[in-house]
C-alpha cells in the first residue's frame, strides 16, 4: 500500500494556455484593429454583413446560422485581417464541440432518384428535340464560320509555314506590365483614372477598390514595391501607413505630406487628381 499523491494528483493543470489565449472573436478583432481596418472595411472585403462581423468579434456565432456557416465566416474574416484561419478554426471546433458531421448525400440526390417515372416513350417530344438539335447545330455552324471570318479580319494567325508577315517586335512599345513605370503612368488614357501606389519609404498595408466597390488589392506592400490600379470612373484607396507611400494619379505626383503611421482614405477620379 503506497502513501502519497497518486499519479492522477500529479498531473499538471490543464487549459492554462487556453485561458491565456484570446478567443476566436477577440483574436479577429485585434488583428482587424492592427491592420487599420473598420468593421465596414472587413464586411465589404468579405461580403459578410456588419452585424455578423460584430457578433463574431463578440464570440456570438448564433447569427451565422450554423457551424458550417460560422466556419466559413471565420475563414473569410481571418484572411481579410491577415491571420492564418487554421488555428482559429481548431479553436472554434474545440469550443463548439468539434467539426460538424457531414450532411448525408442521400437527401441531396433524392429528387434525382425519384425523377424517372414508368411511362411510355414520348415520341412527339423526341422528334421535337431532334429537330431543335439539328436547327441549333446548323445555326451554330453558320455563326462559327462568321465568327472565324471576323477574327481573321481583326488579326490573322499565321500557319506553321507562313513567314511573309512576321509581327514586328520593336516597332511598337512593349505591352504595359502589371506595374508600369512613371513614364507609363504619365501616358495613362484621359478617359480613365490611373493610380500608382509605391512603398517608397517603407512597407504599408493598402486596400484599393473600383467604382463598384470591387476589391482590386488588399494586402501588404513591401518597401520598393509598386502597384497600379485603373478604373473608368474612380479608385478608392485606404493606406495603412500613408507616410510610407508615394502616389502618382493620372500621371501626376501627389505632393500631400502624409504623416508616418497615419491611416488615409482617398478617392481619385479622372482628370486633374483631387483626393476625396
Amino acid at each position: 500500500m503506497s502513501i502519497g499523491n497518486s499519479p492522477e494528483d500529479e498531473r499538471p493543470f490543464e487549459d492554462v494556455s487556453e485561458e491565456a489565449r484570446p478567443s476566436v472573436g477577440r483574436a479577429l478583432q485585434q488583428a482587424r484593429i492592427a491592420a487599420g481596418m473598420t468593421v465596414e472595411d472587413v464586411s465589404s472585403a468579405t461580403r459578410v454583413r456588419t452585424a455578423i462581423v460584430r457578433a463574431i468579434e463578440a464570440d456570438d456565432f448564433t447569427p451565422c446560422g450554423g457551424d458550417v456557416y460560422a466556419r466559413g465566416h471565420i475563414r473569410s474574416l481571418a484572411k481579410a485581417v491577415h491571420l492564418d484561419p487554421a488555428p482559429l478554426l481548431e479553436q472554434y471546433e474545440a469550443v463548439s464541440g468539434g467539426r460538424p458531421a457531414p450532411t448525408p448525400a442521400a437527401p441531396m440526390f433524392e429528387a434525382e432518384r425519384i425523377r424517372p417515372e414508368r411511362r411510355g416513350p414520348n415520341w412527339t417530344a423526341a422528334m421535337v428535340a431532334a429537330i431543335v438539335v439539328v436547327v441549333g447545330f446548323v445555326g451554330f455552324t453558320a455563326f462559327k464560320d462568321g465568327d472565324t471570318g471576323a477574327r481573321v479580319a481583326e488579326g490573322p494567325t499565321p500557319t506553321a509555314g507562313e513567314t511573309s508577315s512576321p509581327e514586328p517586335k520593336n516597332s511598337k512599345p512593349a505591352e504595359p506590365k502589371p506595374e508600369p513605370s512613371d513614364s507609363a503612368i504619365a501616358a495613362a488614357p484621359q478617359d480613365k483614372v490611373t493610380v500608382q501606389v509605391s512603398a517608397a519609404n517603407g512597407r504599408s498595408w493598402i486596400s484599393a477598390k473600383d467604382h463598384n466597390g470591387r476589391m482590386l488589392f488588399d494586402g501588404l506592400l513591401n518597401k520598393g514595391e509598386t502597384k497600379t490600379f485603373q478604373d473608368s470612373t474612380k479608385i478608392n484607396l485606404i493606406l495603412g501607413d500613408a507616410g510610407a507611400i508615394q502616389l502618382y494619379v493620372n500621371g501626376k505626383k501627389i505632393e500631400d505630406q502624409f504623416q508616418p503611421g497615419a491611416v488615409e482614405r482617398l478617392t481619385y477620379t479622372k482628370g486633374d487628381p483631387q483626393a476625396g
